[in-house]
């Protein structure tokens, strides 16, 4: 049952309030052993606060969430792992191969949450995780929210051939690494890509989802390899399959300005057919947001969470 869907060029459909600002609540983190490699572990919150799974997106890591987790008027036990190849976890230096995501938050639930399911906000790529997972393992799961994601729109010209012969041409010749001369440097192209990032947080984002080299220069903390692109054609009909097995509420929290307006915004039936997918879905619109709403307007997103997440 979708709840609410008129989110286009309107207000929210969720009226919500604005919370003061907040300092920031210390993290800790901890190493585990997730199918072969050491992955980093990120807390917030009490251990024996009520949990939920916080997961990134592509080309980003843990620390993305500070500002949501500062937002939170409740106490929660956030648990935000770094995927593989991202942050303080194990890079592979290699190409990496998309459904070991599923299996490594397969092996995260079980560790952290093994006789209950979990709840889960996911950003963007987390959220394309999560919502797939969610279908599959639809016992593992109590409740969902995707941070700005409805699926990919896939290019008319893609096929097999070309996007295999291109993965190989990139695989040849492996992938650069952008080099930053300081942390001000990256605070300020990361203000240039998300002009609505205020100059403390892209500070915070610079020192804390960055990696320090020996001669002082900083590259962003996610190995390059993510950046080659998939040999294989996407499919939606193979997300949205999943999407009808969600068995709990999901909440869909779209940005004004980010991607899933920018996919399908101008395609009302194509819209309400990946709307259409989930049995129960709950739509929240963030206003003067882009695609990283977690940086945009992270008090909204985080009382559109609390009120959509239950706390026994």
């Amino acid at each position: 049952m979708v709840k609410s869907s008129s989110w286009q060029n309107s207000a929210p459909s969720t009226t919500l309030a604005v919370s003061p600002a907040m300092r920031h609540e210390k993290s800790r983190t901890e190493k585990i052993d997730i199918r072969g490699l050491r992955y980093n572990i990120r807390h917030w919150g009490p251990d024996d606060a009520p949990a939920m799974f916080f997961l990134h997106g592509w080309l980003d890591c843990s620390p993305t969430f500070q500002f949501v987790v500062d937002a939170l008027a409740q106490p929660w036990h956030v648990i935000a792992p770094d995927w593989r190849g991202y942050g303080e976890s194990e890079w592979l230096n290699q190409p990496y191969w998309f459904p070991d995501y599923y299996a490594d938050l397969d092996a995260l639930l079980a560790h952290y949450s093994p006789d209950r399911p979990a709840r889960i906000v996911g950003h963007s790529m987390g959220a394309n995780i999560a919502g797939s997972y969610a279908g599959v393992r639809p016992r593992r799961v109590s409740r969902l929210v995707m941070l700005d994601f409805l699926g990919l729109r896939p290019a008319i010209d893609d096929d097999s051939p070309k996007l295999l012969g291109a993965w190989l041409r990139e695989v040849g010749k492996g992938p650069p690494m952008s080099v930053y001369p300081n942390h001000e440097a990256l605070a300020a192209r990361l203000m240039e890509a998300n002009p609505r990032l205020t100059e403390a947080r892209a500070a915070f984002l610079s020192w804390h989802a960055s990696r320090a080299n020996g001669d002082g220069t900083v590259t962003m903390a996610c190995d390059p390899w993510h950046r080659v692109p998939s040999p294989l054609v996407y499919r939606i009909e193979d997300t949205l399959a999943c999407w009808r097995r969600i068995e709990v509420p999901v909440q869909l929290q779209i940005a004004e300005h980010g991607y899933v307006v920018r996919r399908f915004g101008n395609d009302p039936r194509m819209l309400d057919r990946l709307l259409s997918s989930f049995r129960d879905l709950a739509t929240v619109s963030i206003p003067d947001s882009g695609h990283s709403v977690q940086h945009d307007q992270p008090e909204r997103v985080a009382e559109a969470i609390e009120r959509f997440m239950p706390r026994d």
